[in-house]
């Protein structure tokens, strides 16, 4: 199993090519999938807002296209410019992709430069719903 430190290492990498020209926060995320292969996401604003879309899902999207739907975790930075600036939440619209994807133990990692934070996707999106719960 791959570690803590070297996905987040990969969503340094990541965060390198992100598109942030408006904002200038700039994310990267590293998708660990449960078949051992690694998605690497960035994001990518545009100067119509809505249009953009965050490092998370963008690996979670890359996956999927690439024919796979099962996740053990996922490693997110973010910062201006050439630094880390606290931990980068996942937004809530990437919280519920995750749910779409992933169940309540997915590990969530994030990093500000100095320390490592590691929460479930139960703590960071409580009393959620998935598709098994739309089922009649």
């Amino acid at each position: 199993m791959m570690k803590a430190s070297e996905l987040i290492q990969l969503a340094a990498q990541a965060r390198e090519k992100a598109y942030a020209d408006y904002s200038g926060y700039k994310v990267g995320a590293a998708l660990l999938a449960k078949n051992g292969k690694v998605y690497l996401g960035c994001n990518v604003e545009n100067a119509v807002y809505p249009a953009g879309t965050c490092a998370e899902r963008t690996a979670i999207f890359s996956a999927v296209a690439d024919g796979v739907r099962e996740f053990s975790k996922i490693a997110i930075v973010g910062g201006s410019g050439d630094r880390f600036a606290g931990y980068a939440y996942p937004c809530g619209i990437c919280r519920q992709v995750m749910r779409e994807f992933c169940d309540d133990s997915f590990e969530i990692i994030l990093y500000d430069g100095k320390k490592q934070l590691k929460k479930t996707l139960a703590e960071l999106l409580p009393c959620s719903f998935s598709k098994e719960d739309l089922k009649y």
